[in-house]
């Protein structure tokens, strides 16, 4: 019969505090001291047991998985239970503005290589057409997902691969719908903190719904085909408030292709490529938060996380 935590340590504590034998001339002056010493390693072990949860703050014990193109965050503490990461919905090449979505998607496919340390860490290799190769390094922190991504072009031709989207659903975090999470969502503009509903939006696009907010630098004719915001994000960071308004989830990667409200419910922060020249390797580095609402905090953090 399997034995709990508690029942080791009690027995433990009850072995510390049997008394010596005195035949008949009864109870061990020093039983109260061996009983004391006992209840005083139990406390010490279920202390000690608890400090991980404790330094792991309101959202610790993240986890991650990844299957079918899904990259799963989960942590009990978590708004809603868990995070999908829809990981990568597609990678993009240039002149994407003004045409059919088809023409401007690159075939690829991820396979997951390994996975370690019981859900904090995962290695994977996605296959972009026609000789790019990517190799993903994504690991838990103590309330953050990291990724480190090395895109290596392994053809002599020169590969128009200008953008990729990794597709965070936020339904669940935010406990909204399509209809109404505009109002939780924020990215930053000259203005500070600016939630969606608050930023110029537009209608008019080749597919209607949704909002692209792209930065100063990125050619409009290379981003998403739907809406341009009139507003310019001042840094990399779109991300929304719980439903509880308890706690941020936000999305940054140190190249940032555009920022993008979807049509499921879903934040992008779409990374930026820019082309692979033959035989030429890049790097990004790309965060994912969950932590307590607070957005100078975010802030600091992202510019720990993102010199410039």
């Amino acid at each position: 019969m399997s034995r709990s935590f508690y029942d080791s340590a009690r027995t433990r504590s009850e072995i510390v505090s049997l008394e010596p034998k005195h035949g008949s001339r009864g109870h061990s002056p020093h039983r109260g001291r061996y009983r004391q010493l006992g209840d005083l390693l139990f406390f010490i072990c279920v202390l000690l047991a608890g400090l991980p949860a404790i330094a792991a703050g309101p959202t610790g014990g993240l986890t991650i998985a990844w299957t079918n193109d899904m990259l799963t965050i989960s942590g009990f503490d978590i708004p809603g239970g868990k995070v999908d990461v829809w990981y990568l919905e597609a990678f993009c090449r240039s002149g994407s503005t003004h045409r059919d979505w088809r023409q401007t998607t690159i075939p690829h496919k991820t396979e997951l290589l390994s996975a370690a340390g019981k859900g904090r860490r995962l290695q994977l290799r996605t296959l972009v057409e026609p000789e790019i190769e990517v190799l993903h390094d994504i690991r838990v922190g103590r309330d953050d997902i990291d990724f480190r991504l090395t895109l290596k072009n392994r053809s002599d031709k020169f590969v128009d691969l200008q953008w990729f989207q990794p597709c965070m659903r936020v339904d669940r975090f935010t406990g909204r719908n399509q209809s109404n999470y505009i109002d939780k969502s924020f990215i930053f503009t000259e203005r500070g903190l600016t939630t969606l509903d608050k930023t110029r939006r537009t209608e008019e696009a080749v597919y209607h719904g949704g909002q692209v907010y792209v930065p100063r630098g990125i050619n409009l004719e290379d981003v998403n085909p739907r809406p341009i915001g009139l507003d310019k994000p001042v840094n990399g960071l779109i991300g929304c408030f719980s439903a509880d308004s308890n706690y941020l989830l936000a999305m940054a990667w140190d190249q940032t292709q555009e920022l993008f409200q979807g049509v499921i419910v879903c934040l992008h922060n779409d990374p930026r490529v820019g082309g692979l020249k033959p035989g030429e390797t890049k790097k990004l580095h790309g965060k994912v938060y969950l932590i307590p609402n607070d957005a100078e905090a975010l802030l600091k953090r992202y510019h720990r996380d993102f010199p410039k």
